[in-house]
């Protein structure tokens, strides 16, 4: 099969920024009079690589001020690059800050014209889709007074139906589609699912990483500018969770990998990892438990085993639908915890968490352990989940003092297989009680003569 052209094309892109620690140091520098460097360099972006094929839909995750909207709006041609190369082929609508480029004192109708013609779209293009935008935008006659009068849920709004309506090439979204009311939103994520559908390319940035996991092919993981690594919405969503509580393994010189364009060394599960169960004799590859499973965490409480038992206390990962599982989990404590919380979440195979509970939310241990102990801790679960394939997720965090700390996580530790011949519309079954209920009611005069005139 024909590979597909180039969308987007990155590369050993560079973004600095020079902090001043004075005004005055920025006039010198920028009159050319400095004998010396008055400033810091930081880089937003350093060495990132990335190429979007064409068709695709690609999302970015990292921490606030990892570089994420930068690389957004260099691409957009906001900004402009330090270093590096940048080619699009292909009309783009940007999604970056609602609204930008909107003229506060133009009424709702001029604002379209005006952001559509700077995307580039002729007039009688806006023309034919000006019906569209303003029934997406939904904000009636508001359209025809000044946006600075709109509060910001009609602003976004009105942005928004201009961006997704104009119909581009490359849709470029930076945290836009939880804008709005719950009924819009919906309505935001039908539309990016047609466009997907179309075969669009997409590029977008968001927090919601059940959105990444749910329209995503591809994910890239930034860090602090530096690309740490891309690949499936799941590997990259679980290495952000690990960057989150500081225990990501990156490179030594992170700047220098970075600058180089090397990739930074993922971490992978060790072969010494944790067995799925203590008893030698049981054969955890036939009961769902994962061999390449990722583990990280201070090893301060250690999960040391886990398997599931059904309703009848046979060990095994496959469950009927309206049936039970339990979960138990030994975990080995190492040192002395004043307020442990062993938790369990599970997920569907593109990563989605679709449920979890832990201890601390279910008020089921609220004491502390101590160094020596050994803890056993069981989850059960009635299963209304859908039939189909699903991922378990272990862990043992904690707060010392103010600090969230993570002993030990288990991502995608075994699979539960949930056995179904009554699968309902979503993840789990609302086990709804249906009743279809004739009625008997007096004829119609019309009715009445119908039956006379056939004969009945």
């Amino acid at each position: 099969m024909e590979e597909r052209q180039l969308a987007i094309h990155v590369k050993g892109l560079n973004k600095v920024y020079k902090l001043y620690a004075h005004n005055r140091d920025r006039l010198v520098d920028s009159l050319g009079l400095a004998k010396k460097k008055r400033y810091q360099e930081h880089y937003a972006l350093r060495g990132v690589d990335l190429d979007v094929r064409q068709g695709e839909c690609v999302g970015i995750i990292g921490t606030n001020g990892s570089g994420k909207s930068t690389i957004l709006k260099i691409i957009t041609g906001v900004l402009n690059a330090t270093d590096g190369e940048v080619e699009v082929n292909g009309r783009i609508s940007a999604l970056l800050e609602l609204g930008a480029g909107f003229n506060p004192e133009y009424n709702g109708i001029e604002n379209v014209y005006l952001n559509g013609t700077m995307i580039g779209f002729s007039e009688k293009e806006i023309d034919e889709k000006l019906q569209d935008i303003l029934d997406f935008a939904d904000i009636g006659d508001y359209v025809h007074q000044p946006v600075k009068t709109y509060s910001s849920g009609m602003f976004v709004r009105l942005a928004f139906a201009v961006a997704i309506n104009i119909d581009p090439e490359i849709l470029i979204v930076d945290e836009a589609l939880s804008v709005g009311d719950v009924f819009f939103q919906a309505k935001c994520y039908h539309k990016f699912e047609e466009f997907k559908k179309q075969g669009k390319t997409i590029l977008f940035v968001s927090h919601d990483l059940s959105a990444i996991s749910k329209y995503c092919d591809r994910a890239v993981l930034l860090n602090r500018g530096v690309k740490l690594g891309e690949g499936s919405p799941r590997e990259m969503i679980d290495a952000y969770k690990r960057v989150l509580v500081g225990q990501y393994e990156e490179p030594e010189d992170t700047a220098a990998a970075g600058a180089a364009g090397e990739k930074p060394e993922e971490s992978t599960t060790s072969d010494d990892g944790p067995a799925c169960s203590r008893d030698a004799s049981f054969d955890g590859m036939q009961q769902g438990i994962n061999p390449h499973l990722l583990e990280y965490g201070t090893k301060e409480a250690e999960i040391a085993s886990y398997y599931m038992t059904d309703d009848g206390g046979t060990v095994t990962s496959t469950i009927l639908k309206g049936g039970s599982f339990t979960l138990h989990m030994e975990v080995d404590i190492h040192k002395d915890i004043t307020a442990p919380i062993f938790a369990l979440s599970i997920k569907d195979i593109k990563g989605v968490e679709i449920t979890g509970t832990n201890t601390m939310v279910e008020r089921a241990f609220l004491e502390g352990v101590h160094a020596g102990e050994t803890v056993e801790i069981t989850f059960t679960q009635k299963v209304r989940l859908q039939g189909g394939e699903y991922l378990i997720s272990l862990g043992v965090t904690g707060y010392e003092g103010d600090v969230f700390t993570v002993y030990h996580r288990l991502y995608d530790v075994m699979n539960l297989t949930v056995v179904s011949d009554h699968n309902t519309v979503g993840f789990f079954d609302m086990e709804s009680d249906v009743k279809v209920k004739r009625l008997e009611r007096p004829l119609s005069v019309s009715d009445a003569h119908g039956k006379e005139k056939n004969g009945i």
